[in-house]
């Protein structure tokens, strides 16, 4: 097809574009690899089997978030497969006259239909992109419009070149044509234009060279765009978590010598490979309350704006030169980002290239509190409540049992052979409203002839907030405290009703059994195997049991709120509505944002004791969800959950809604005082 001094010219084509293409792939690939060192390596097989499916069936893209979205993107992403396959063909065409990479098997007879049928959807795809992104201005899309804009300009000229080529291929050679339907097609206004064979074959050589030359271009830009999320973003998939959702790392404290993240020289290499994963489809953006409710921070950004830290200092990053990059709170992230973050996970379950953003941002707070000294100033009390008395609120730990005195509650001191430690919690301690879930809780147990006791005033906090607030040495030794008792009493099975103890006892606990030097092997296995229950779990194996008599139930309609903690960092979804079921007349009316797509309260993170001076309130926004469904009651599974509802009802002067626990609403129908009309 090619004379020999054109064959010349493509080669030294070829090799500047690998040169153009690989230098900076390489450029970027030795930013990611300074990252420090992290194990992502095990069931390796497995991983890549995930990514594999993940990434051939477009699991990833096609997700409930953005449907349509996601359906158009397969067929950019198939069209791209296919059109790459085509590329192999075209380049060893220029080489081998006539090739075709699948000769004359019925294969190429498909695949030259499949090339057509691709071409429209691309086009189609990058109309409704174009749409989207300049027409419309979706805010999930507000970074990079250059970068996109050549982007579809590439995706389109690649594509109508092609057809250009294709259709005087077909009046050149007829026997080309195969199944290619829209060739085929505009071949027909070609052979009617009466060209001579001597223009047809011009035509013919200079379509094939514009093919090329603007798909070799593409392959130029992609390293430098949001594109190479092609090569990075499966990669990213084959190194997923595969800690439980709901877990943060525990910081080695004894034998590191810088404390969370300051430069990004501290995060790992997985997390600089998350930034270049980023494909900037901005749903995480879309999920975060914190940037719903008009606070500055977005997840996307903060993904965003580390790649381009990355990318600005890379040469430093590679050379490992540390004392000469910045810190990431000097212009890449600011407080007000950092400190919003409710650590939700919204982010993390959206995201199509499985990017953690939690990590990156509590890791950062890490830095700030212990290192810099530096965080909210209401954090002062908070932190110092907490060192000194061991709850939030400050109360001498000597009063914790005092909600419990009118009750026939055992303490584990006077009965340590209790199967159940209930680990009551600060807000069943403390706050009036959990002092009715830990007194309903209580009711639910003896009903049922559980056997159980309490820590009392040897209980302390869980140290849930604490963690993500960033003070991992405060939590450190907090945990340790908890840990001993539970040493101590030999515990087997513990309850919480709250979302982040439980978490906080399964997820974050077991990590620090290795930094604890006063445990035994046979110490680290025994808390290894406590089982952790949220009593959302236990009411409802008791009511399935037949353990629980339900004198009554509830008539009117209802809503349940999922706790971020409770159905999107550990699963459990279906227990609470297995419960409401069987409490009422009615099916649970879902709210908006529901199950591992509900709305965060407001209240995680260590939120809880910050004040939310910025935007609107996170709490307002999900209560207003509730306000569109007209229900009596919503029901909850967690106490912070709880009190920023009964706080976002009272902000808006609504008296008419109720807000209760799951275990308030099971206690009132054991008693038969659940309202009924």
């Amino acid at each position: 097809m090619l004379s020999f001094a054109e064959k010349i010219i493509f080669s030294l084509l070829i090799l500047a574009t690998a040169a153009a293409f690989l230098i900076p792939f390489v450029y970027r690939i030795r930013i990611i690899i300074s990252g420090q060192k992290e194990k992502r390596f095990n069931h390796f097989i497995k991983r890549l089997w995930y990514a594999f499916t993940k990434v051939l069936f477009q699991r990833c893209t096609l997700r409930r978030e953005r449907i349509l979205t996601g359906i158009i993107h397969v067929g950019i992403f198939y069209g791209a497969l296919t059109f790459d396959t085509l590329t192999i063909n075209h380049t060893l065409e220029g080489y081998i006259p006539h090739f075709y990479l699948f000769g004359d098997t019925g294969f190429g007879l498909f695949f030259s239909l499949l090339v057509d049928i691709f071409a429209i959807l691309v086009l189609l795809g990058v109309v409704f992109f174009l749409v989207r992104r300049y027409i419309i201005r979706y805010k999930a899309y507000n970074t990079t419009p250059m970068d996109s804009g050549l982007i579809y300009f590439f995706l389109t000229t690649a594509t109508l070149s092609y057809l250009y080529f294709k259709c005087f291929s077909i009046v050149h050679h007829p026997e080309t044509a195969r199944l290619a339907f829209l060739g085929s097609f505009l071949a027909q206004f070609v052979q009617n234009a009466g060209l001579s064979p001597e223009i047809v074959a011009v035509h013919y050589n200079l379509s094939w060279w514009l093919h090329i030359v603007i798909v070799f271009g593409f392959i130029a830009y992609v390293p430098h765009s949001k594109y190479f999320h092609m090569f990075t973003s499966p990669f990213n998939l084959l190194f997923h978590s595969e800690r439980p959702k709901g877990e943060l790392k525990s910081l080695d404290i004894e034998n590191i010598e810088t404390f969370g993240i300051e430069k990004a020289t501290d995060y790992t290499w997985k997390d600089l490979l998350d930034s270049f994963a980023c494909m900037e489809c901005g749903r995480c953006q879309d999920a975060c309350p914190a940037y719903t409710s008009e606070k500055p921070l977005s997840p996307k950004m903060i993904i965003f704006n580390l790649k381009n830290h990355l990318l600005g200092q890379g040469q430093k990053y590679i050379k490992k030169k540390k004392e000469e990059i910045s810190p990431l709170m000097d212009g890449v992230y600011t407080p007000d980002e950092i400190w919003t973050c409710t650590t939700c996970g919204a982010c993390m379950q959206v995201c199509p290239a499985e990017i953690e953003h939690i990590p990156k941002i509590v890791g950062v707070r890490q830095g700030l509190v212990l290192m810099e000294g530096k965080f909210p100033t209401e954090l002062n009390n908070f932190f110092k409540s907490m060192e000194t008395n061991s709850n939030p609120w400050g109360v001498g730990f000597a009063d914790r049992a005092n909600w419990a005195q009118d009750l026939d509650v055992k303490l584990m001191s006077d009965h340590p052979e209790a199967e159940y430690l209930f680990w009551v919690g600060c807000a069943g301690s403390f706050d009036e409203q959990g002092k009715k879930i830990a007194r309903a809780m209580v009711k639910i147990l003896n009903e049922a002839g559980i056997d159980f006791a309490i820590l009392g005033p040897e209980e302390k906090c869980c140290g849930d907030s604490v963690k993500r607030l960033g003070n991992e040495y405060l939590f450190q030794m907090m945990a340790g405290e908890n840990i001993e008792q539970f040493k101590k009493y030999n515990v087997k099975k513990i309850i919480t009703t709250c979302p982040h103890g439980y978490n906080a006892f399964k997820n974050d606990y077991p990590q620090l059994l290795d930094y604890l030097p006063d445990l035994s092997p046979e110490d680290k296995k025994n808390m290894e195997n406590i089982e952790i229950i949220h009593h959302v779990q236990l009411i409802n194996q008791l009511i399935k049991e037949g353990r629980l008599p339900l004198k009554s139930q509830i008539k009117k309609f209802f809503t349940y709120h999922d706790s971020c903690y409770l159905a999107r960092h550990n699963g459990i979804i279906e227990e609470p509505r297995e419960i409401l079921s069987a409490v009422s007349e009615n099916k649970v009316i879902e709210l908006e944002n529901n199950r591992k797509h509900s709305f965060c309260c407001g209240a995680g993170g260590g939120l809880m004791w910050t004040e939310e001076s910025l935007g609107k309130r996170i709490n307002h926004l999900r209560t207003d969800e509730m306000l569109e469904k007209k229900v009596y009651l919503t029901v909850t599974s967690c106490p912070f959950c709880q009190t920023m509802f009964l706080d976002g009802l009272k902000d808006k002067q609504i008296e008419d809604i109720q807000v209760k626990d799951i275990a308030e609403v099971v206690a009132e129908c054991l008693s038969g005082s659940a309202q009924s009309s």
